[in-house]
């Protein structure tokens, strides 16, 4: 059994070692002796990174998204932000977070040395790591790790220095992700107990969702956000195209985010995982659009649009281990659970998370972990509840503790550090005025009046 779950995993690990790796584990920097040794290589090697760009599209969705769902007056900010983590994560990735990740795990050169807890091989992809077996990874793994950085942002907004934006993205990158990411994907402990996490609903998107319910949490709310009894006041986006664009550009890119972690093109079960990909998504949108529905009497589109967001979260974790109709259920219920942390963090917690990062990312990533325990039918030797088998939910469990605990812990200590030393919010009048102005000297939008905003329009002005 363990042998079994450890080829499941092994789409990452141990495959990798026979499609990316030369036989010798040897450095081959030119290609020549990994194409001597497998002539399907180019096949597989096209393919990785086909989705690894799909994943990089990925960004300028979150960019959109965010921008859509602020102010007019933070739009600079946000778009800038967004470049500028992608930059600062594929540093830290390349510099630190790879080695840290998957050192020890042998599955391609330079890789070799590590530990159950943490790697330390592939710095700076030299040495053997100099390699394009390794080097081919590195791409595909570096736009993960720069998209948790990117869930991070998005709960933060309208209130965060750029220079803190900056700091985190890059420790975020090089330290807190590729630990955990180390435990479930690197060979590490996790992994040998069993757990599975597919493309990500943990490793990314709850490390990154939780970061960000922190993160925003020690930043506090944006000015007006909260009355004088704490009851939560709306703060529209200003632009629900952008926004709406935004999330089709992350549902396109989900697919290499998904399809492409069997990190080959010879794996023939990509047509099941796009599938259950779509299906979850679509899923999500139309459980959170009718339960919104029922509850206002309207269609929103905000809402729907997180929905297929959760959904896709959600499938993440479980996408190449069950069937099309449990990825409409998983979808499904990840719209439901978004629903409900974004109440919860927004009218219980007083969390302000502009984009409902945490619901989205944190809650549904959550849920995508502790699904494979129960949908999972066996393929790859995983099974769940839904085949009598028991051991695989324990093991998720484990693996969401640990989670859980090493993500709340470094990001409170990250973002205190950060704090105390740089500070994280801007001050009052740069909020009020809008970072656009302060932070960057220039606005994204010009009215009539010469501001960013219209007037009345600047919620806690």
């Amino acid at each position: 059994m363990r042998t079994t779950r450890r080829y499941a995993h092994g789409l990452l690990l141990t495959a990798l070692s026979l499609l990316l790796a030369s036989p010798v584990l040897a450095a081959d920097p030119s290609g020549k002796a990994t194409l001597k040794a497998d002539p399907t290589a180019p096949a597989n090697f096209v393919w990785v990174l086909v989705a690894a760009f799909l994943v990089f599209f990925m960004q300028p969705g979150f960019a959109l998204l965010e921008a859509g769902l602020t102010r007019a007056k933070n739009t600079v900010n946000i778009l800038t932000k967004n470049l500028l983590d992608f930059c600062m994560a594929a540093l830290a990735f390349w510099a630190f977070g790879y080695a840290l990740m998957f050192g020890g795990s042998g599955m391609a050169p330079g890789l070799e040395q590590g530990n159950p807890f943490i790697g330390y091989s592939g710095f700076f992809l030299t040495g053997e790591a100099y390699d394009v077996s390794t080097i081919l990874y590195w791409m595909f793994q570096m736009v993960f790790a720069a998209t948790a950085a990117t869930i991070v942002s998005g709960a933060m907004a309208e209130r965060t220095r750029v220079t803190a934006y900056l700091a985190y993205s890059f420790l975020v990158s090089a330290l807190i992700y590729p630990i955990y990411g180390h435990w479930v994907w690197g060979g590490g402990w996790l992994a040998d107990l069993g757990a599975v996490d597919f493309a990500g609903s943990g490793v990314v998107h709850a490390v990154g969702g939780i970061l960000a319910l922190i993160g925003a949490k020690k930043l506090g709310p944006r000015i007006g956000k909260y009355d004088e009894q704490g009851r939560p006041r709306p703060i529209p986006g200003h632009n629900l195209a952008l926004a709406t664009l935004g999330v089709f550009i992350l549902f396109f890119g989900w697919f290499g985010f998904n399809a492409g972690s069997t990190v080959a093109a010879t794996e023939l079960r990509i047509s099941v995982i796009a599938t259950n990909t779509a299906l979850a998504a679509v899923a999500g949108g139309v459980a959170a659009m009718y339960l919104t529905m029922i509850r206002t009497g309207h269609v929103d589109l905000l809402a729907t649009g997180n929905g297929i967001l959760a959904g896709l979260v959600a499938i993440t974790a479980p996408c190449a281990f069950v069937a099309p109709w449990a990825a409409v259920v998983i979808g499904a219920l990840g719209g439901v659970v978004m629903l409900w942390a974004a109440h919860f963090v927004e009218h219980t917690l007083k969390i302000d998370d502009p984009v409902g990062a945490f619901a989205v990312h944190g809650a549904a990533g959550l849920f995508g972990v502790l699904a494979v325990g129960i949908f999972a039918d066996g393929t790859y030797g995983v099974s769940g509840l839904i085949v009598g088998d028991t051991h695989q939910l324990l093991v998720q469990l484990i693996s969401i503790v640990a989670l859980v605990l090493w993500t709340s812990l470094t990001g409170w200590l990250l973002f205190t550090l950060l704090d105390k030393t740089m500070g994280l919010r801007v001050s009052r009048e740069h909020e009020l005025a809008g970072l656009d102005v302060t932070e960057h000297g220039v606005s994204a939008y010009v009215f009539e009046n010469g501001l960013a905003e219209k007037p009345g329009k600047m919620v806690g002005a």
